[in-house]
């Protein structure tokens, strides 16, 4: 049966893929060159086997010297060692797959052509790398001609528009049409499948084909993702494919499989923040998702992500004459007043993470942080309130708060509500750290209005609390799943654009209400900050 046969029965079968058994952990086996920066090459191709589920082996084909910013120079090792390499490995590996990819001269082109032959591998996967991403030609003549009578041995092709063209002996398709009809006319004249990729056309859409022999097309769409980090895309398709192909023996199936993982590991690239350049794309994203946080990992990933929001809370007029005592008492009793109301409602929702919480410790520390709410913070409040505070109404920044709060402890898990909780210990505390250091290093005199208030901010009790509330967020987040871990961020950073509209609206009462967020195109203009997460809690 042929390796095509659940691509279209009556296609052409090659001599090799009679021996296709299919493998839960395929072997296979890259033959390609090296990039030593890790993006692309045999060791973009050795994370995309394992990324797929397969135990992977290289042959080294060629040295390079490049990074992302791109090649320098390229050294071709003898063909003789090539082969001894290639022998080496079949001799002693059943090889259940190959992926082909740089081979530098038409020497190295025909030694791995007569291995092909002798050992005729059941999942051949050619990537014929032949022009650059410049426009430059890879190969001479010589090569170009080698690698065509390359295609003969192999069951996909998998050439960028530049290469279709190339192997064609004609100019690159401008459009996915044009792409479509080189494909059937190269699937046809070499009775190989091939795989029309459209990453370099523009537009919105990022489709794929398999066009088979006999010029069957199965189309795989996906949308474009906006990213500069693309290096070694198509290393990583071809050996991706010729992976999951020799788990499924569907060719159509593992097309879909591996391209779908691979829109992952693009949306994901620009977290590894690798080079200056064109980055890797992030092949083991999906094991990463999964993979719990160790120690103060996930607290600090979440700080992280609001550094724009705390930058925007750092730069609001409210704390900037707060500090220095210009605030007018009329936006300082507002202020007092809304926090005296959402602290009253905060602390029910303490006292169902109390009751959501695994251990008996963390049970005391939410319930013991409800109790102070209602008692000495609300006691605080009242002292400086007097009898105003019974008389304050919610404005819509407050009641949008809480019932984000609420509605978090309502429907979901313990780790997601402390996660929704914590940012009112951790930035209350950060601002609260920066404004009483500012205070006491320039205000000794006395005649700072709110002296008092600014004193508060050096409580070691509150410190120690919103370390503690970070350690069972931690602790929440190992135990979670990575939906739940996934949920906790979600809340987490809505909980702290809340507390910018909250800080921000003693001099706009009306802001940042009910999900409009009027406070978020100004947050969008911030750019991220280092800011010490470690050094101060509320």
């Amino acid at each position: 049966m042929s390796s095509l046969s659940a691509f279209d029965p009556a296609e052409t079968w090659k001599p090799a893929a009679a021996r296709f058994v299919p493998r839960p952990v395929p072997r296979v086996l890259s033959i390609a060159g090296s990039d030593p920066s890790g993006g692309a090459g045999i060791q973009a191709d050795l994370k995309s086997i394992a990324a797929n589920g397969g135990y992977g082996m290289a042959v080294v084909a060629a040295l390079t010297a490049q990074n992302t910013r791109g090649v320098v120079s390229v050294h071709v090792p003898p063909a003789a060692f090539l082969k001894e390499q290639l022998d080496a490995v079949s001799d002693d590996v059943i090889i259940d797959a190959v992926k082909i990819g740089m081979l530098g001269t038409a020497e190295v082109i025909r030694a791995v052509a007569a291995w092909l032959h002798k050992s005729r591998p059941a999942v051949v996967v050619l990537d014929p790398v032949m022009v650059a991403s410049t426009g430059d030609r890879l190969l001479d003549a010589d090569a170009e001609e080698a690698l065509r009578n390359l295609l003969q041995y192999a069951d996909v092709v998998t050439p960028n528009l530049a290469e279709l063209g190339v192997l064609l002996g004609e100019p690159a398709a401008q459009d996915w049409n044009g792409a479509l009809r080189q494909g059937k006319r190269l699937a046809a004249g070499a009775s190989v499948t091939v795989l029309v990729k459209g990453g370099h056309l523009a537009g919105s859409d990022c489709p794929d084909a398999l066009v088979s022999s006999g010029g069957t097309v199965v189309q795989v769409d996906s949308a474009r993702v906006d990213t500069a980090h693309t290096h070694g895309t198509g290393c990583s398709l071809s050996a991706g494919l010729a992976t999951v192909q020799a788990q499924l023996g569907d060719w159509p199936e593992a097309l879909r499989r591996v391209k779908s993982w691979l829109h992952g590991a693009l949306l994901t690239a620009d977290q590894l923040e690798v080079g200056s350049g064109h980055g890797p794309v992030n092949h083991f994203h999906q094991l990463w998702s999964h993979r719990p946080p160790a120690g103060d990992a996930f607290s600090a990933e979440l700080w992280q992500d609001i550094a724009g929001i705390r930058a925007a809370i750092a730069e609001l007029p409210f704390l900037r004459q707060l500090g220095d005592g210009s605030l007018s008492i009329d936006h300082f009793r507002y202020y007092l007043g809304q926090d005296a109301l959402y602290l009253n409602g905060y602390s029910r929702v303490l006292a169902r993470a109390s009751a959501l919480a695994p251990s008996e410790a963390e049970q005391l520390f939410w319930a013991g942080s409800a109790q102070n709410c209602l008692v000495v913070e609300a006691e605080l409040h009242r002292s400086w309130l007097g009898p105003d505070a019974s008389r304050t109404e919610p404005d819509r920044v407050t009641k949008s708060y809480l019932d984000h709060l609420l509605a978090t402890a309502a429907r979901g898990g313990y780790a997601e509500t402390i996660a929704a909780l914590l940012p009112c210990y951790w930035i209350y505390a950060d601002v609260g750290a920066a404004l009483h250091a500012a205070f006491t290093s320039s205000h000794d005199d006395g005649r700072h209005p709110y002296a008092d208030w600014l004193g508060t901010y050096a409580d070691p009790a509150f410190a120690a609390a919103t370390r503690q509330a970070i350690v069972f967020t931690d602790a929440a987040a190992r135990a979670a799943s990575a939906r739940e871990r996934e949920g906790m961020r979600r809340a987490f950073r809505e909980s702290a654009g809340f507390e910018l509209d909250f800080f921000a609206a003693p001099g706009a009462p009306q802001a940042g209400c009910g999900g409009s967020r009027p406070l978020e195109a100004k947050l969008e203009m911030h750019v991220a900050v280092e800011t010490d997460g470690a050094a101060q809690w509320r």
